[in-house]
């Protein structure tokens, strides 16, 4: 499963960026040389930034990745680490299906509306539905780390200097 995480999510957030990339570099280019950018390519962009982030966030919550404040986890007993890690991981999880479900309404939403982006009209409703399905894979993985042991940062690890 975590195989099949990574695989998926990793390839949609890369693809996404790459294109970013690329989307970039050709608008530079047709600036500095044609004098006259990609048309809508903002828009583009911000909707790509969107599946980046959006698919990167289950893979750096299963790779326990994000910002945390862990200076006092030394002083503490591990019994007591694991009763933080359980609480903080449910409320991650509740907060992400809240959002995922949300997103979801919004989506549809969007979707009967027909809103779409401003200059390319890009239907809205598709990005809000991943967004959606992305924000409760990630509730999802928030639950199964539940059931994890909690561990110890060492240098190298995304421990801070």
């Amino acid at each position: 499963m975590n195989k099949l995480l990574e695989l998926l999510c990793g390839l949609l957030s890369g693809i996404a960026l790459f294109a970013i990339m690329a989307l970039t570099f050709f608008d530079v280019l047709g600036r500095k040389f044609l004098s006259n950018s990609i048309p809508g390519s903002l828009e583009l962009t911000e909707l790509l930034m969107v599946v980046v982030i959006f698919a990167a966030l289950p893979l750096v919550s299963r790779r326990g990745e994000h910002v945390e404040f862990d200076s006092l986890d030394p002083y503490l007993p591990m019994w007591l680490r694991r009763v933080q890690q359980v609480v903080v991981q449910c409320i991650c999880a509740a907060a992400l299906l809240g959002l995922g479900w949300l997103m979801w309404k919004t989506g549809a939403d969007f979707a009967q509306t027909g809103e779409t982006t401003a200059q390319l009209k890009i239907a809205k409703a598709p990005f809000i539905y991943g967004m959606g399905v992305l924000c409760a894979l990630t509730g999802l993985v928030h639950l199964a780390l539940v059931f994890q042991k909690p561990h110890d940062r060492f240098e190298g690890e995304g421990a801070a200097l």
